[in-house]
Order: structure tokens, then C-alpha cells, then sequence
């Protein structure tokens, strides 16, 4: 019995409600900016708080606010219902592989954060707690989800990449269409009951379930009581892992204090010639300071894999240990690959950041590796690309 299920009502967009995932963003003030350019962004929705007209309110002052948005969107025409369907979702870009998955609600009892804790959905990521209540409360004032959980299928990966590629080859026209940031083209297509939905539910369930975007709603899911959440399954083949950088806005000491309690600790530091880049493999993390950007090389501690992977010793050493910041503070910012090594050594030389770390993206079999043992990712680690996009899907909760 397949643990992924078809949508028992849905709202899909008819267009202009697409938007990048809530935690996307480097700065509050870019969803601010979009929202203003275009109010039928599923982002006023999402973050409500940060919507033109609700700027000054905290998050639940806020969620009102979210409810009448969603309520306008679907009066609108912005959306329209279908029930009991599965969604074919193509993402495609000139010179890219085209990316598949298909927009499913998946079975929250199935999520396991441990060996000893059974489920074919794993979750690998420690997780801000703040966010996750943040989620809660949103599922909980609107009884939608618009913001779907990316779910890699482990087992059956290239039977459903064929499948789904298959499937929206020979579907006509999509439904709706959405361009990203990027210039990739989202498409949709709905399939409702029958021979082609149970095939392809059954090759989405088929097999162990990574969570490769999304650890934050899955666990909101758990922690709100939601029988389902809203997911899309993708394929290995779809997608791929790029950097993942801190940007630290205020240090805790001077930077040569800095470099001197990582090199205490046994790390060694090089002065870097020219811009500051994402290192190009795991063993070395650049750090862009005000007058200067380094190199360097952290020692690892023992041999599990786990401890030793970049982001790791970058939330240990350098933030925890030579810094004194939990990984939670206000002053570090995570930011994802769709940001260049440009941007973040520019908060720096701007002064609007005091370091930026840069750091190697995490290699797929580390990453497999560490899921296959059921252990948790650092925080903030795995950036997958492409994204799957928000406010295409809405899913209601069923009462």
C-alpha cells in the first residue's frame, strides 16, 4: 500500500500565483519587493508579515491578514478546484536537464528522523524550531498548504523519471505555466482517477522517500497533527546540490582575533589572491573578511563522516567555537546557491556584513550516505536545485 496519495481537493493556479519557497531568501526585504510587484504572489500568502500592507505586524499578528489573501485568491479566478488528482510538474530551461515530479500528499506517520524510528519518508536536517511554529500556525489560520515538501524517490527513481517524462509528453497543453526567477518554466498538468494516476502513485511511493527540500514544513506537519502533507516526488536524475553559504552581519571579535582561535584550534589559514570563490571541492572553506579573504583548512575530528563534512565543522569551530554563536542567531544568514560568491563577498565590502564562509557544495554520496544511516545533515546544508515552486499547487486540508 503506496504512501503517497492523490490530492482530495486542490487549487491550481491559472497563473502569476508562483513564488520561491518562504526560506528561500537572503534578505526579508526581496519578498517585500515582490510581493509589491506582484500581490497575486503566493509570498503575500506565505509570509504575511512581510506583505506591503501588513509591513509592522509580527508573523501571528499577520495570519488574518494571509487568510483574506488566500480567500481573494481563490474568489479571483487566481485559482481553480479539482479534487481526488495527482500533478504532473515539468521544470525546463534552455541548456538544462529538464527536471519531473509530481504533486502528491504523502503520509505524515511515515517520516523517520532516526535508524530506530520506522517510515519510508526520511528527514536529514536539524531545524529551526522558530520556523516550524511559524508553519503551524500558518496550516492552522488558512487550512491550506501552498508550500510543498521536495521529496527525492530513492528506490524507484529512474522507473518514475521515465514515467513522468512519459506522462506529460503526451499530455497536451499544461494547465498552467510559471516562470521563476531563473527563466525556468514551471508547467503543470492534472491527472485524475484511474490506470495512469494508480502507475504513477505507486512508482512515487515505491521506495524509501529523502526529504531534499522542506525539513522545516515536513516536521510542521508532525507538530501540527496533519494526517498528509503536501509533497513534490522527484527524481535523482532532476535535480542537483549547489553551495549552500553563511554570511555572519556582526562578529563577536576582531578578525585577526578570529583567524587566531581557528588557528589555536588546529585549523590552517592561507591568505587568498583575487575574488573570494566557493571552494570547487569539500576540505577547505573560503571566508571573505573586511581587508582580506583565507582559506581554511579545519581539522577534522576522528573519522565518522558525518562530524567531518564542511558544514559541520563550519557550525562547530567557527561559528560555535571561535565565534559563540548558536546556529540559530540573528546575525548569521543562510544563504542559498541562487545567491553567486559575488553577492555574499559584497555584503562584506558594502559593510553590511562582517564574514561571509563559503563553502563546497555537499557531494551526493555524502549525502546519501548520511541518509541511508538515518542521521541528520548540519542545518542549512543541502541547497537542491531546481526548486519546486509554491502557490502552483494548493492543497486543502481535509477536516
Amino acid at each position: 500500500m503506496t504512501v503517497v496519495h492523490p490530492i482530495a481537493r486542490a487549487w491550481i493556479t491559472t497563473g502569476g500565483t508562483g513564488a520561491q519557497n518562504y526560506d528561500e531568501f537572503a534578505d526579508d526585504a526581496e519578498i517585500t519587493a515582490i510581493v509589491e510587484a506582484n500581490p497575486h504572489s503566493a509570498l503575500g500568502i506565505e509570509m504575511p508579515h512581510r506583505a506591503p500592507e501588513s509591513l509592522g505586524k509580527s508573523f501571528p499578528d499577520a495570519l488574518p491578514d494571509a487568510v483574506a489573501r488566500l480567500a481573494e485568491a481563490k474568489e479571483d479566478g487566481s485559482y481553480t478546484p479539482a479534487e481526488q488528482v495527482v500533478i504532473l510538474y515539468r521544470i525546463s530551461a534552455p541548456g538544462e536537464e529538464t527536471g519531473y515530479g509530481l504533486f502528491v500528499m504523502v503520509d505524515t506517520d511515515q517520516i523517520s528522523t532516526s535508524a530506530d524510528e520506522p517510515g519510508l519518508v526520511i528527514r536529514n536536517e536539524d531545524v529551526f524550531i522558530a520556523k516550524v511554529r511559524e508553519r503551524v500556525a500558518l496550516a492552522d489560520a488558512l487550512g491550506h498548504l501552498l508550500s510543498p515538501v521536495l521529496l527525492l524517490q530513492t528506490g524507484r527513481g529512474d522507473e518514475l523519471h521515465a514515467a513522468l517524462a512519459a506522462a506529460t509528453d503526451s499530455a497536451g497543453a499544461p494547465a498552467a505555466t510559471d516562470i521563476d526567477q531563473t527563466g525556468r518554466t514551471h508547467a503543470v498538468w492534472l491527472v485524475g482517477p484511474g490506470p495512469r494516476q494508480d502507475e504513477l502513485t505507486a512508482l512515487a511511493g515505491g521506495g524509501e522517500l529523502v526529504v531534499a527540500d522542506g525539513n522545516h514544513r515536513s516536521l510542521a506537519a508532525q507538530t501540527g497533527g496533519l494526517p498528509r502533507f503536501l509533497a513534490v516526488v522527484t527524481t535523482p536524475a532532476s535535480v542537483a546540490i549547489q553551495p549552500y553559504n553563511r554570511l555572519v552581519s556582526e562578529l563577536t571579535t576582531s578578525p585577526d582575533e578570529l583567524l587566531d582561535r581557528l588557528r589555536a584550534a588546529g585549523a590552517e589559514v592561507a591568505p587568498i589572491d583575487g575574488p573570494v570563490e566557493v571552494p570547487a571541492a569539500g576540505g577547505a572553506v573560503h571566508v571573505k573578511l573586511p581587508a582580506q579573504g583565507y582559506a581554511v583548512r579545519l581539522p577534522h575530528v576522528g573519522t565518522d563522516r558525518l562530524d567531518n563534512l564542511d558544514h559541520a565543522l563550519v557550525e562547530r569551530l567557527v561559528l560555535r567555537d571561535a565565534l559563540g554563536l548558536d546556529p540559530g542567531d540573528k546575525r548569521i544568514t543562510y544563504v542559498g546557491g541562487d545567491y553567486p560568491a559575488s553577492w555574499l563577498t559584497g555584503e562584506v565590502d558594502a559593510g553590511r556584513a562582517e564574514l561571509a564562509i563559503l563553502i563546497a557544495p555537499v557531494t551526493v554520496d555524502d549525502f546519501v550516505a548520511v541518509n541511508l544511516a538515518r542521521e541528520k545533515m548540519p542545518r542549512k546544508s543541502t541547497w537542491f536545485t531546481p526548486k519546486a515552486r509554491a502557490g502552483l499547487v494548493v492543497a486543502e486540508l481535509e477536516h
